[in-house]
């Protein structure tokens, strides 16, 4: 008897929509996070929200700092390098955070 199986997903989200919060993390992320308002140059940490799906960037950039050079829509336009090139992600409020090097992420 042969057991026929799905074909396994290989997308470019894979393995990230199972992220898991820490205990006093869970549930909806505090309506300051999206409220705040982030300025041309200001420099920023991408930290994705797993209850979020919509305007994440590739978990590749989970823990990196970027620059903010804009606006688009509700996103912003965060300039980073990546190895030697500069890249450009769209990213929505709720998987950033003001980045200050002085305290601890």
């Amino acid at each position: 008897m042969v057991l026929l199986m799905g074909k396994k997903s290989h997308g470019l989200f894979k393995g990230s929509r199972k992220l898991k919060k820490k205990v006093r993390e869970k549930g909806l992320y505090p309506l300051s996070r999206i409220m705040y308002e982030y300025k041309d140059n200001e420099k920023v940490l991408i930290k994705i929200d797993s209850s979020v799906h919509k305007g994440r960037p590739h978990p590749r950039f989970h823990g990196r700092i970027g620059e903010v050079i804009g606006r688009r829509g509700r996103a912003y336009i965060i300039k980073m390098k990546d190895i030697k090139k500069t890249k450009y992600l769209i990213v929505t409020p709720e998987h950033l955070r003001p980045f200050n090097p002085a305290s601890k992420q």
